[in-house]
């Protein structure tokens, strides 16, 4: 059944002939990335001011064309005009996995012009909704300090329980679920290959827990593949989180033309025409 979400969102006064129906979808943490995981993030960098830097990889014969030039991988870089943040479409430049998806973003931060290291990174795959990491990003380029701490766990948790969301029944200062419970957020231990400079992170043993990091992700049907996730090391500034998981629960819809295969049936849909 198809019904109107929020009536006092307008409506799309146009659809050129022979294009994609556009619908307003929700709930948004399972409406995907409308098949553009790099095009809605960096038109927001774009629109901040931030810097793009593209390196291309390939291998080119002396007598080669131009156009048979084999190209083996590629990455995008967008830096901020201060230079602390930065943000890395890396999906193109063989990803590391989270879980079973390969990264699509990798954002950063750092203290300092000074230290090339980042102090803390944050990692989206794909299917993340681009309106999620837009308001995650614009809330880091707000951000005079981007790597001091502001407010504590609970600013993550309160921004997703605003909107209806589940705190976790054994872990209530540490998780939240969607009420449908696809989607989950949570406080534990950050996975393998995600950079943060604090030394604890670093000198961890093979046998014992670091310091927790959030970590989010939408699981539609129990034991199938996630539709995306994300991971937050363990300095990543709370605050910053907030902003990812109120954007992430909230309950105004968004704009879709592509819809992911796994969540079609469980979305809302109105159409925007």
């Amino acid at each position: 059944m198809e019904a109107l979400l929020h009536p006092e969102y307008p409506l799309d006064p146009f659809i050129p002939s022979g294009a994609q129906p556009v619908y307003w979808v929700g709930p948004r943490h399972l409406a995907g990335d409308d098949g553009r995981p790099f095009d809605a993030v960096a038109d927001t960098l774009a629109d901040l001011g931030w810097t793009s830097l593209t390196i291309v990889r390939g291998r080119r014969e002396l007598d080669e064309a131009p156009e048979d030039r084999q190209v083996l991988r590629s990455t995008v870089l967008f830096i901020s005009p201060d230079t602390l943040r930065w943000a890395q479409w890396v999906l193109a430049d063989e990803p590391f996995y989270l879980g079973d998806l390969p990264i699509a973003w990798q954002v950063s931060a750092r203290p300092d012009a000074s230290t090339p290291l980042a102090q803390w990174s944050a990692y989206f795959t794909p299917d993340v909704p681009g309106e999620t990491l837009a308001d995650f990003l614009i809330a880091l380029d707000a951000r005079d300090q981007p790597v001091i701490p502001l407010g504590g766990t609970e600013l993550v948790l309160d921004a997703v329980t605003a909107h209806g969301w589940i705190r976790d029944i054994d872990h209530p200062h540490a998780g939240a679920t969607d009420p449908t419970f696809n989607s989950h957020l949570s406080l534990g231990e950050v996975p393998p290959l995600i950079q943060d400079a604090d030394p604890r992170a670093l000198t961890v043993a093979a046998d014992e827990v670091g310091r927790p990091g959030w970590q989010a992700w939408a699981e539609p049907t129990l034991g199938a593949p996630c539709l995306w996730s994300a991971s937050f090391s363990a300095s990543a500034p709370h605050d910053l989180v907030s902003a990812f998981a109120s954007s992430l629960s909230s309950t105004a819809p968004v704009l879709r033309r592509v819809l992911p295969e796994s969540t079609r049936e469980r979305l809302l849909r109105a159409p925007a025409s």
